[in-house]
């Protein structure tokens, strides 16, 4: 074994036996990666949730915008897979659990009774209502739904306007992954462009960029949200709220990165590779984005993974609060704004179960995707 081997952690040499000294960085990141096991079903779970969020229409079973008044506030109704049979055993019946609507004259309220004789016939891949998948493609056939167009199952209950919680929190994981991968997107830019500059050059241009991002830290963050997204005209159009949520939320991300990459940056300004770059006649511009930035790309890409669900938390705040994303946009803060009073938590608990279920699962698993990149991005580290 080389002494090039002998620089890796036991486990890496294990798995990657004679080939770990020639294997490239990314090669060894996988190695890495994959022993952590949290952070592997972790992405995993990512990868279905955006797939939700791009298949939102096929998966969801009614429009999210499909009310019935009569079944307010219906709660969940349980799947089975199998039912009594005539014999007195047991047969293979997929359905959902029935349940019989009473109507309270003086409080004026509907209340359900489940009713174990009453079962609604369930299917995979069947029609119902009629929607343009990605915006292009006239479909009408939903991953799961009833069998007979006529009978209506809410299998995450539905909200006070009888609309399907499950479809709603389907298409609102296309709103709420979004705008958090998009608002990175934006940090990255921000965070990599003003870190790399004052890490490069370094004396009163650093000191001028690290005191503008002092200031922008020691900013009460949700006051701050708070106030730009009140400020949004109530004339704009679901798009260009999107879009400025997304500005707002991205607002504040950006000063860890920078301080990330600006460290980063100050350790690599006087490698040899980068004094071989200024020999060689590149320009500023060239050695910082073509030289310096690619060398810590594993860094940058867990840090990025670990901004993520600090933006989703940040636009289910800001619309929990009313002040950010509005219907007709679905988004997870949207479906949260259901649970504000006692009544809807009292009745109908789901409202606040599922929305919040679905953040935590996101945050977490953004989480700890995060971390096993993070420690996949040194894979000599033992």
């Amino acid at each position: 074994m080389s002494e090039e081997d002998l620089a890796l952690p036991p486990p890496i040499i294990a798995r990657a036996g004679n080939s770990a000294a020639t294997a490239s960085q990314w090669r060894l990141m996988a190695w890495r990666f994959s022993r952590h096991k949290l952070a592997v079903v972790s992405l995993v779970i990512v990868v279905l949730l955006y797939l939700t969020g791009i298949f939102a229409e096929f998966l969801a079973p009614y429009s999210p915008e499909t009310t019935r008044p009569q079944y307010t506030y219906s709660p969940p109704q349980g799947i089975n897979l199998f039912a009594p049979s005539a014999d007195g055993g047991w047969a293979f019946n997929f359905h959902a659990s029935g349940y019989d609507i009473t109507v309270d004259t003086e409080a004026m309220r509907r209340s359900f009774t489940a009713n174990p004789d009453k079962t609604i016939p369930l299917g995979l891949f069947v029609e119902g209502q009629p929607y343009r998948l990605f915006g292009l493609i006239d479909a009408n056939i939903h991953l799961i739904g009833a069998t007979d167009p006529k009978e209506v199952v809410y299998l995450f209950g539905s909200d006070r306007l009888g609309r399907d919680v499950l479809s709603r929190l389907i298409h609102g994981t296309r709103i709420s992954m979004s705008i958090g991968l998009v608002g990175v997107v934006i940090s990255l830019v921000l965070g990599v462009f003003f870190g790399g500059i004052s890490g490069y050059y370094g004396g009163w241009l650093d000191s001028v960029i690290q005191r503008l991002i002092e200031v922008i830290s020691a900013m009460p963050t949700i006051p701050l949200w708070m106030g730009l997204a009140a400020a949004i005209p109530l004339t704009w159009g679901p798009i260009e709220v999107y879009f400025t949520v997304t500005a707002i939320v991205s607002l504040l991300g950006w000063t860890s990165l920078a301080r990330e990459v600006r460290g980063r940056f100050f350790s690599l300004r006087n490698e040899d590779f980068v004094t071989a770059a200024r020999l060689d006649g590149a320009g500023e511009m060239r050695i910082i984005f073509r030289q310096m930035l690619p060398s810590m790309t594993s860094h940058i890409l867990a840090m990025v993974t670990l901004a993520v669900p600090a933006m989703i938390i940040a636009e289910t705040s800001l619309s929990f609060l009313g002040v950010g994303l509005k219907p007709p946009v679905v988004s997870w803060g949207v479906l949260l704004q259901d649970a504000q009073n006692l009544r809807a938590i009292t009745s109908a608990p789901w409202l606040l179960f599922w929305p919040a279920l679905f953040v935590m699962i996101a945050v977490l698993s953004f989480n700890f995707l995060g971390d096993g990149l993070r420690d996949a991005a040194d894979p000599y580290d033992s």
